[in-house]
């Protein structure tokens, strides 16, 4: 799954990028990547460890995004493009995470928990003599 951005998208978002005097955007190819990378780990819901060699260093990758977090870019980009046709289902499709089943509340499965279900079960049989 390669998230390839059309230079007329790319040409928009960098734009953008280029009003945000709070980041630093670089050198244009790589901050295409480095936007490309982010936007297949949203869509891919995937470890940042496994982000694609083709995207740069997943950790370096990983810290310049939760340095845009910190200053609201991603926020700010996704309002700014929400009501761009070209763009809104790139910002929305992007904002869908999928999460570990524990992150949403599951139970975990235990040893208790599997011990408790088997001392039930025997105390249900007969007494077994030694």
């Amino acid at each position: 799954m390669s998230v390839k951005l059309s230079d007329e998208r790319w040409a928009k978002i960098l734009e953008f990028l280029r009003t945000c005097p709070d980041i630093y955007v670089g050198q244009e190819a790589d901050c295409r990547r480095f936007v490309e990378g982010v936007l297949w780990m949203m869509r891919s819901g995937a470890q940042w460890r496994l982000l694609p060699a083709a995207y740069g260093n997943w950790n370096s990758v990983y810290k310049r995004f939760a340095r845009w977090s910190d200053k609201g870019i991603w926020e700010r980009m996704h309002i700014h493009f929400i009501d761009d046709p070209d763009l809104e289902y790139l910002m929305l499709d992007s904002t869908v995470v999928r999460a570990h089943p524990c992150a949403a509340g599951a139970p975990q499965k235990t040893v208790d928990k599997l011990s408790r279900h088997l001392d039930e079960a025997e105390a249900g049989s007969a007494p077994k003599s030694t």
